[in-house]
């Protein structure tokens, strides 16, 4: 289910918060979980037993972990659990890429090929993954207690609103709201507020994008205004759809009474790479910096330590978002030498000027999204070529097409819905939805709704990984 959906908004939302309501402050967990365990049911039951799995793990380590009195028996435990949670991540969403790969060296030597059916990935597994590991790691370390109740625990992990695709929520920020949270009716308005704002991101502005990404990253020899116009299409996309769904995530959020972290803070007004991943996905890239890069040793071992640490988070964080092919590592790679260039030119005390240096970063973040939304390799080359004048300059009677004046309209008008009035009221937690009066955003989501109803819901693009 989509929260971009009409069935979500008429028929799942007000009856689950209909139930939700009602419910005795200390069964609303229990509420909570039901709720959370059908929405994903909705998508594919049959993924649902292994969500339950990972619950079960993650919950009877933390404790096991806290219960044991040898620090070293603690430290295995750990392990165990977050060896266990990779190698089902390992399997669902890199199997089918390895044996890919491997027959595709076996043909070329004339041998036969392994006989494979594709696998298909759970939707969510990747962040169910992430929230259990940075749970146990955190038990471990001991920064947040074990929570011993298989109800509340299991409701944190499946928690509807981030259970699907983020923003990556650690069970010690809404420890507390877990245990005991009041209902309240400002939080409640400032949620439906921002869950609005979220959904006219998404329907006005990236989904009115999508036809032109998907016809643009399909065409061969793009010309440099297709390849750019592709690759500028997909970087609002992205970001308007993931930004979307967060903001819609972080209402819902509010409107159950917990309080999730920001995942982004205008991240194209970057004035370097480091702070691009300072300001996008920031809940990624924190959980990264904390479970990953510090576990390497960060950059305790010296500069060219501190590099290849560098290299290898993002390169595993690149690994990390899609196992259909290597693009998403070479991405990862890609992004790790530019934090690596970015780290060199600040410690040597050089500078630039901020318009160049916003410059440069965004160039830099698109022409690495050009990968990242390729179907392979030889497709991001050639739209690179394209994107450097390589196949001409003028526009294709494709592109020209497609940006018909219905969807230029449309995309228009979203911007103005949902970026103007951010800029004319103000901002708090870098997207400045909490101080709006309702008028605004309500006008917003009604258009939002009309524009939806005369087209087929678009899965989140953060699903896939």
């Amino acid at each position: 289910m989509v929260f971009a959906s009409l069935e979500f908004l008429t028929l799942f939302l007000p009856l689950f918060f209909a139930l939700y309501l009602v419910t005795p402050q200390r069964f609303r967990n229990h509420t909570l979980l039901v709720g959370s365990w059908l929405f994903y049911a909705w998508w594919t039951p049959k993924f649902l037993l292994l969500i339950i799995a990972l619950t079960v793990l993650a919950w009877g380590a933390a404790i096991l972990i806290d219960k044991s009195q040898s620090e070293q028996r603690k430290t295995r435990l750990m392990v165990i659990a977050i060896v266990l949670n990779l190698s089902s991540l390992v399997w669902y969403k890199y199997t089918n890429m390895l044996v890919y790969s491997l027959n595709t060296i076996l043909t070329g030597r004339d041998m036969p090929t392994i006989p494979w059916e594709n696998l298909m990935l759970p939707i969510g597994l990747s962040f169910t993954v992430l929230h259990a590991i940075s749970y146990i790691v955190d038990v471990r370390r001991k920064t947040v207690d074990a929570q011993y109740s298989i109800i509340s625990f299991s409701a944190y992990m499946a928690m509807f609103p981030h259970l699907i695709a983020g923003p990556i929520v650690r069970y010690k920020v809404i420890d507390t709201e877990l245990r005991e949270r009041v209902f309240s009716i400002d939080k409640f308005a400032a949620g439906v507020r921002r869950f609005m704002v979220g959904f006219s991101m998404k329907v006005l502005i990236a989904d009115t994008l999508s036809p032109i990404v998907t016809l643009g990253f399909g065409l061969h020899n793009p010309s440099l205004i297709d390849a750019w116009t592709a690759c500028a299409a997909y970087t609002l996309q992205l970001y308007f759809d993931f930004a979307g769904y967060s903001a819609m995530a972080i209402g819902l959020g509010l409107m159950l009474g917990f309080d999730f972290q920001e995942n982004f803070n205008n991240p194209y007004l970057a004035v370097s790479i480091q702070d691009f991943w300072r300001r996008w996905h920031m809940t990624l890239s924190s959980w990264l910096r904390d479970y990953l890069y510090i576990s390497l040793g960060g950059n305790r071992g010296g500069p060219t330590r501190t590099y290849i640490n560098l290299l290898l988070t993002m390169a595993i964080g690149g690994l990390w978002h899609g196992g259909e092919n290597w693009n998403y590592l070479i991405w990862g790679i890609i992004q790790g030498t530019a934090l690596c260039c970015d780290r060199a030119f600040t410690q040597r005390g050089l500078s630039m000027p901020n318009y160049l240096s916003r410059t440069l970063t965004l160039l830099v973040v698109m022409l690495a999204w050009t990968i990242f939304r390729s179907e392979s390799f030889a497709t991001a080359t050639d739209i690179w070529a394209g994107q450097f004048g390589m196949h001409g300059v003028a526009m294709g009677d494709a592109i020209a097409q497609a940006l018909r004046p219905s969807i230029i309209l449309t995309f228009v008008l979203g911007l103005i819905c949902v970026v103007y009035p951010a800029t004319k009221i103000g901002k708090q937690g870098g997207l400045g939805f909490a101080g709006w009066s309702m008028t605004w955003p309500v006008l917003t989501f009604a258009y939002a709704v009309v524009v939806l109803a005369g087209q087929k819901a678009i899965p989140f693009l953060y699903f896939q990984f």
